[in-house]
């Protein structure tokens, strides 16, 4: 069965203040999305999509073919203001790319099969990976989509607040909603988020969606007819963007289907800031250590530093 890993990397990271998708953190230069790709292959998956803007294929295609082109198909899907828009009129005052949901749509094209999806800045661990693949080729239907969902504590920041989407998870592992949390910590021994200025406990037991999602393919349909009507609604609002988690909920609300959780106790880490860099390299290299990871994922493959 063809399995396919999608790689969301056309954001334009304006807090990082680079390319981020390409940045070096391990100890041989590679970026997360070489950690991610590795974990992908060893779980079994057969191809992977980067979705990108088109000014970054060079750099991608310079990069990552060398590294793996050999041990996975890679194709490119680009992310552009006029994709999938239909009739609609783009503003010319709109630069931001429309979000997660577009950026899924935009594979439509280069998708066949049951597919997972992640973000490129990312960290998401080996037991997510080979979770992903057991439940796309055992489980995965037109009725039967998943979340890899994360023990909160695993994906709270030392150094601050973060934004999480909470899930409710009913009896039977399925999920109900997900509820975006903004301004989540943990101050002394209890997670709270804050909301108003009030703060609000959460369980230590609750569990995160981190977008590592896993679809079958009549998620396109679902994501062309809402896209269409977000455009309707949204298009002029400058900073508007349309977000996969909408169409989940919209996939379970409908009763389309439902979401299963699947869940995971890996670690989870990412990179919005500059600042999070040396963060993430530490914690790479701990893994490196413990012998997770090879020194150098593909040997004398990586041009040094």
């Amino acid at each position: 069965m063809e399995t396919t890993l999608v790689v969301l990397a056309a954001g334009m990271a304006s807090r990082y203040g680079s390319l981020k998708q390409i940045d070096k953190f391990g100890p041989a230069g590679e970026s997360i999305i070489d950690y991610s790709i590795y974990d992908a292959i060893e779980a079994g998956f057969t191809n992977v999509v980067f979705v990108i803007r088109q000014e970054f294929e060079a750099d991608f295609k310079e990069i990552f073919e060398p590294r793996f082109a050999d041990l996975i198909t890679i194709r490119y899907a680009y992310q552009t203001l006029d994709s999938f828009t239909g009739n609609h009129s783009i503003p010319e005052s709109r630069t931001k790319p429309w979000g997660t949901g577009h950026a899924v749509l935009c594979t439509r094209n280069e998708v066949k099969g049951p597919f997972a999806m992640i973000n490129a800045d990312d960290f998401y661990g080996k037991d997510a990976f080979k979770k992903a693949y057991a439940f796309l080729t055992k489980e995965s239907s037109n009725h039967l989509w998943a979340n890899i969902c994360y023990e909160l504590p695993n994906t709270l920041s030392d150094y601050g607040a973060v934004s999480r989407g909470i899930c409710e998870i009913n009896a039977d592992g399925n999920i109900t909603s997900v509820t975006e949390r903004t301004k989540v910590f943990r101050q002394a021994n209890q997670i709270v988020f804050e909301e108003t200025d009030v703060l609000f406990p959460i369980s230590d037991a609750a569990k995160a969606s981190m977008n590592f999602w896993c679809f079958a393919p009549n998620v396109f349909d679902f994501l062309s007819s809402m896209f269409d009507t977000f455009l309707s609604q949204h298009m002029n609002e400058a900073k508007s963007e349309f977000y996969i988690p909408s169409v989940a909920d919209e996939f379970i609300k409908t009763g389309q289907g439902k979401i299963k959780a699947v869940t995971t106790s890996e670690k989870w880490f990412g990179v919005t800031y500059k600042e999070d860099k040396p963060i993430v390299q530490a914690c790479i290299n701990s893994l490196v250590q413990n012998n997770c990871y090879p020194a150098a994922l593909w040997p004398e493959k990586i041009v040094e530093q």
